[in-house]
């Protein structure tokens, strides 16, 4: 099949790209390079890729069938959406209409890649598709990212309703692995660097703050299955590890797997990130669903990650 990857030249996109060209699929890479990067689609030169540097706020036009889109084209980390606010809001709705338009002009099946942000402020301990959503108010900038994401979930969601389009969205909890980038803030990246360097290790606040942590090719696998699978159109899934721990154990367990002499430092959200940011305590997923779906749940522990994305990084 022919499929196209907005946000190709990002971190999950490059992965996706990857996958699908090794299982015998055409893939357009589409990507504008405002957080994207053309090093990670490099290797795929001379496979059957194309890569095609576009905005997709702007009018998409691609000659020839299609038959899936991946839309992963958005800021995704706090540094990055926090940077270029009108970028990451005009994206979630200009630009998923765009390649919803798309997906209806080529009878396309259409993946959105969504994100855990949605569930925005709720306590609960552990999210399932059909919570309700807490969303902070505009003066914190962070929620615009949030509330990006969740557009494009109702216009997606319309697009299945009112035209009939093969529509599935996965809401992406925390994924890690090799090609992420710890430039943009991302913490396991960020932790592994400075590990290896033997500097601090910087935790953010007082680091009781958990998060799970699920590994790229994870992630992909989860996501292709969920597009082949026709009891997913016009549902929502949650992506995501169920293995729970906190960012002071994660600086911890990055620092026993490298075997690193570095020191553990907190620091201050407001020196941390830009006003504007305000961190959620917990993140863990509900992955029922989507067991139940598609039969997958990750195979991947996170010492286990660490170790295939610190053997990747410099």
């Amino acid at each position: 099949m022919r499929a196209l990857v907005t946000g190709a030249a990002g971190f999950i996109g490059s992965h996706l790209s990857e996958y699908l060209l090794d299982r015998g699929h055409s893939v357009v890479g589409m990507d504008n390079l405002i957080t994207g990067d053309v090093a990670n689609i490099q290797h795929l030169t001379g496979r059957d890729f194309v890569f095609v540097k576009h905005d997709v706020t702007n009018y998409i036009a691609l000659e020839g069938p299609l038959d899936l889109i991946f839309h992963f084209a958005s800021p995704a980390s706090p540094i990055d959406y926090l940077r270029v606010p009108i970028q990451t809001l005009k994206v979630g709705s200009l630009g998923t209409h765009n390649a919803l338009g798309l997906a209806k002009a080529k009878n396309a099946r259409f993946l959105l890649a969504s994100t855990s942000e949605v569930y925005g402020k709720s306590e609960k301990p552990v999210f399932s598709e059909d919570d309700d959503l807490l969303i902070g108010p505009p003066t914190k900038s962070r929620w615009g990212y949030a509330c990006s994401k969740l557009m494009d979930e109702f216009l997606a969601l319309a697009y299945a309703q009112e035209k009939a389009l093969p529509v599935t969205i996965a809401r992406l909890f925390n994924t890690v692995g090799p090609r992420q980038t710890g430039r943009y803030g991302m913490v396991l990246p960020r932790f592994i660097g400075a590990a290896k360097r033997g500097e601090p290790l910087f935790v953010h606040g007082d680091g009781l703050q958990s998060r799970c942590f699920c590994f790229v090719q994870d992630t992909v696998e989860a996501l292709v299955r969920l597009q082949n699978t026709p009891a997913s159109r016009g549902e929502v899934f949650n992506i995501g590890s169920t293995e729970e721990i906190t960012i002071l154990d994660l600086a911890k367990l990055v620092i026993a797997a490298l075997d690193s002499k570095s020191r553990i430092e907190l620091l201050p959200y407001d020196r941390a990130y830009a006003p504007g940011f305000e961190d959620m305590r917990r993140r863990k997923p509900s992955v029922t669903k989507l067991l139940a779906t598609t039969g997958f749940q990750p195979a991947t522990t996170l010492r286990q990650t660490i170790q295939k994305t610190a053997e990747a990084l410099p």
